[in-house]
């Protein structure tokens, strides 16, 4: 297995340690670290590992490597400075299910999973620092038996399920607990 590079692991850790002490603090600065080349070449690290099938430009790992892993990156950075940076659309393939009929899936490009790794590596340490010690949700340090283990009925008292109610808001708990909002920015990039 290879480990991300000392240097990122350092800038994480920071990040962690900043939201981790200061749960008001405002991360104005994001920007600049998702755009950073180490950052993106972690983000591709990470997406070629996980594989997976080309986007709607029909662009492989293999195509990327052969052009030059160097120049993608740096071209993806510079339309993310520019602020020219537009995701591209998911290709949409229609996979089967067991009882007959088909399920949707969006496959975005190799692009645009480097730009959504980066965002994702750099708020993942911000928002980790968030959880309260009952958010039991999917974090990359805790296992599941330890969850599992720690969960009691009683120990969580979440609003009573109103009669029509398809299911009762479990993110009251978690929502108080996470003061954060993102830069206007930000936000703009994610929701493209």
């Amino acid at each position: 297995m290879i480990k991300t590079p000392v240097n990122l692991q350092e800038l994480r850790r920071r990040i962690y340690r900043k939201a981790k002490s200061e749960k008001e603090h405002r991360f104005w600065g994001i920007f600049v670290h998702v755009t950073k080349i180490e950052v993106l070449a972690e983000a591709y690290r990470q997406a070629k590992r996980n594989g997976g099938a080309p986007g709607i430009d029909g662009k492989t790992f293999e195509d990327v490597d052969s052009a030059g892993v160097a120049a993608f990156l740096q071209s993806i950075r510079d339309d993310l400075i520019a602020g020219t940076y537009k995701p591209r659309a998911n290709r949409f393939v229609e996979i089967p299910k067991g009882n007959g009929k088909t399920r949707t899936l969006q496959i975005p490009c190799i692009r645009d999973r480097v730009v959504q790794g980066a965002l994702k590596w750099v708020l993942e340490a911000i928002f980790e620092a968030d959880f309260c010690p009952n958010s039991y949700g999917v974090t990359s340090h805790i296992k599941f038996f330890p969850v599992v283990s720690g969960l009691s009925p009683r120990k969580y008292d979440f609003p009573p399920r109103i009669k029509g109610d398809a299911a009762p808001d479990r993110r009251t708990k978690d929502a108080a607990c996470s003061p954060r909002t993102l830069p206007a920015p930000l936000l703009s990039a994610i929701k493209r």
